[in-house]
């Protein structure tokens, strides 16, 4: 069994509860591995952005759902400015995304368009690379960049208004948040709504051995620590996961990065059918 995680000590601890042959494919940044085990079955466990793996399930890709989080984190400070801040400065303005259906920027839209009440069609979008998935195209309405230009220099050079930079963020005195008290805001989003944006998930190959599949997630939840604070940004197990998932497939629905619809339930079905067990065994 091949395995790709970005933390050292998931990935360390799934290797372990796989069993003999089963390897680290060690891909850094791990997005990066996301084509391969979604399109050539290059892994049979994969850490995947949730969007990435909603569209695997809405495209007929063999990959399902092991609920572990291996990334949450708040999302309201990724829309960034070199301006003065202001939701309702976005609207008629250019806003640059690395990728239409990039994680990020799905649940940000969700918010601009969910809590803030801004019409996506009066923003002028600027991606400036593919999703992982062949079979994705951005929506008509959305521009992209010329090739070779990349999202923070751009930005930097104010030739975009706004930006929704998470980790590629710059180092700059300059950027401030678009949304005042962005993390306040998030927090109380998170509280208000009962969990918090997950970016990134658990998936298998649905040919895999049940077994050590059931291993690993056996492992890594007993590895996945909770965070601290009044929303676990790390949740574990189906039921913790319905939540957020549910939030973010439907944003991605709204935004046409999904082809169809792709539910909760759906996923959970696809993958107890593949690993022959009930939801309970896995947190349902």
């Amino acid at each position: 069994m091949k395995i790709v995680l970005g933390s050292d000590e998931l990935a360390a601890a799934a290797v372990e509860a796989a069993g003999g042959g089963a390897e680290r494919l060690d891909v850094r940044p791990v997005h990066k591995a996301s084509r391969g085990f979604v399109d050539e079955g290059a892994a049979q466990v994969c850490e995947l952005a949730v969007v990435t793996l909603l569209q695997a399930v809405a495209f007929g890709k063999p990959v399902a759902l092991l609920p572990i989080t291996a990334l949450g984190r708040h999302q309201h400070q990724t829309l960034v400015t070199l301006g003065e801040p202001g939701v309702e400065r976005v609207r008629g303005r250019t806003v640059g995304v690395r990728s239409w259906s990039q994680t990020t920027g799905v649940w940000v839209r969700g918010f601009l368009s969910g809590q803030y009440g801004l019409d996506l069609s009066e923003v002028d979008w600027i991606t400036y690379e593919d999703g992982h998935l062949p079979e994705y195209t951005d929506p008509e309405r959305v521009r992209r960049a010329p090739d070779g230009v990349k999202l923070p220099a751009e930005f930097l050079a104010g030739r975009v208004d706004y930006a929704i930079l998470g980790n590629e963020l710059p180092s700059d005195e300059r950027i401030t948040t678009a949304i005042p008290d962005a993390l306040g805001v998030a927090g109380e989003w998170a509280v208000h709504k009962g969990f918090a944006p997950i970016n990134h998930v658990v998936a298998f190959d649905p040919r895999a051995e049940a077994k050590a599949v059931l291993a690993v997630y056996d492992a890594l939840a007993a590895a996945t620590a909770a965070t601290a604070g009044p929303v676990n940004l790390k949740p574990v197990g189906f039921e913790a996961l319905r939540g957020p998932v549910t939030e973010v497939a439907r944003y991605a629905w709204e935004q046409q990065v999904l082809p169809r619809p792709v539910t909760f339930d759906e996923l959970v079905e696809a993958t107890c059918a593949a690993l022959d067990v009930r939801a309970s065994r896995l947190g349902g």
